[in-house]
């Protein structure tokens, strides 16, 4: 049976709805993962620790397709519940064109910067040259993953979670596919360059899919067509979205500390342990993201129609779901911290050992930030970006930046690790004082 955003959302139908973008999210970060297990275990620890290192840098490339995705959502889900679905097409179909143009732009300006950038991460000799290949190749993508960004939030507003997993999933098997052809096959030399095209190639297909299918006559309620430019319309967008974006690029800002301190305390081993860390994360994080883009065309829709009893209900209902799904991610982090080290570091004793008292510390956090990246998107859902903002921030630029900084300098490495639980903790505080705060304005 088909959920509509007008529905009245029992626990049952919110996890159905919801479903399909936590597997989403969850099936994104886990083709990143298989990239990076090829080029750990084929390409060797130097080309590893290489993709960790820009990585930071090519996501804050990307982040525009997450701002436009998660705040034109909020803007199109709120005027299809004032009544005005033309406006709401016309809405979409401005956000997407300027989207890939944007995208077009950073991808010129990435290639152009790598070398200082990667310079100025602390790369050099072959850790440097295996930077700036593998950015370039990636980079030539990043167009089309603004894109894949952009609509993995518009399919569940198209009322079409379903599709929106399919591409996803789509993309991720052309990634896994191409790195199993690829990487173990090619010379030496050429490995990670196979992984870096595989990449790419998953992005065209995870963006060009949805411009195809919304460009043609569908039966979802967006389409893409005509659209007049409207500066103020994209400003709101922004404005929605500057939570998210703000949030990726702190992560991205965040991983760089990480990385300066990492290399200064254990080298590249250090490096390449964080990097096992974060792609294990990426997929316990991506369940709560999932999560958050699936209800926010719900609420936003709700907000916009005036219907407030539906609203309090969703935002109750979500903070007991996140509550179960987290004390379960911490159960099965810990359990996992030994075969997934295995995994990826097997082959050198020394970081195998490095990375799995690092894994047991860091999956604590999973514990508190699902709260956090809700609230933010909650009150993005609201159209209300500065709060949004505000917690995205606080959680990322201040809470971590300062941990990660601070912490070292008592507990050494060891530091480094507690310092993500203790900057989500200090998250989740400040979401529930957003909560409580904001509770009387908007009704839930």
């Amino acid at each position: 049976m088909k959920i509509q955003l007008s529905d009245h959302f029992t626990y049952k139908k919110l996890i159905r709805f919801t479903m399909p973008s936590i597997f989403m999210m969850i099936f994104t970060s886990i083709y990143g993962v298989v990239d990076g297990f090829f080029v750990s275990n084929f390409a060797g620890k130097t080309p590893f620790a290489a993709v960790n290192l820009i990585m930071p840098f090519l996501m804050i490339l990307s982040t525009a397709g997450m701002m436009f995705g998660t705040g034109g959502t909020a803007l199109v889900a709120k005027t299809f519940g004032e009544g005005n679905s033309k406006r709401a097409n016309e809405l979409f179909s401005l956000l997407t064109y300027t989207s890939f143009i944007l995208g077009v732009f950073l991808a010129a300006a990435g290639i152009a910067l790598l070398r200082p950038v990667s310079i100025f991460f602390g790369a050099e000799g072959k850790l440097l040259d295996d930077c700036i290949l593998y950015g370039r190749i990636f980079l030539l993508g990043i167009p089309f993953y603004i894109l894949q960004l952009f609509f993995q939030s518009f399919f569940v507003t198209a009322e079409k979670p379903q599709l929106g997993l399919a591409v996803t999933v789509s993309a991720g098997l052309t990634n896994m596919i191409l790195d199993a052809v690829l990487v173990p096959f090619l010379p030496q030399g050429y490995k990670l360059a196979g992984a870096a095209f595989a990449s790419a190639m998953s992005q065209v297909v995870g963006g060009g899919i949805p411009l195809f299918y919304f460009f043609r006559k569908n039966s979802s309620i967006l389409r893409l067509g005509k659209c007049r430019f409207d500066g103020r319309a994209i400003l709101k967008a922004c404005t929605n979205g500057a939570s998210e974006f703000m949030s990726n690029i702190s992560m991205s800002i965040v991983s760089i500390l990480y990385n300066f301190q990492l290399l200064h305390y254990a080298g590249e081993n250090g490096v390449a342990a964080y990097g096992v860390l974060m792609y294990v994360s990426m997929i316990f994080s991506a369940a709560f993201v999932g999560y958050s883009i699936g209800t926010a065309p719900v609420t936003s829709y709700n907000y916009g129609a005036g219907r407030r009893s539906e609203l309090k209900g969703i935002l109750r209902k979500s903070l007991r779901i996140i509550m179960v799904f987290a004390i379960l991610m911490v159960v099965l982090a810990e359990v996992l911290a030994q075969p997934l080290s295995h995994l990826y570091v097997g082959y050198d004793a020394e970081l195998m050992e490095l990375t799995v008292s690092g894994f047991r510390i860091f999956s604590l956090s999973f514990l508190f930030m699902g709260f956090a990246i809700f609230g933010s998107g909650f009150f993005t859902a609201l159209n209300d970006g500065l709060t949004s903002a505000l917690i995205s921030f606080l959680r990322t630029m201040v809470f971590q930046i300062a941990a990660v900084l601070i912490l070292p300098l008592l507990f050494g490495i060891t530091g480094v690790w507690i310092s993500i639980v203790v900057a989500e903790l200090m998250a989740v505080i400040l979401t529930f004082a957003f909560l409580k705060l904001k509770q009387k304005k908007y009704g839930y």
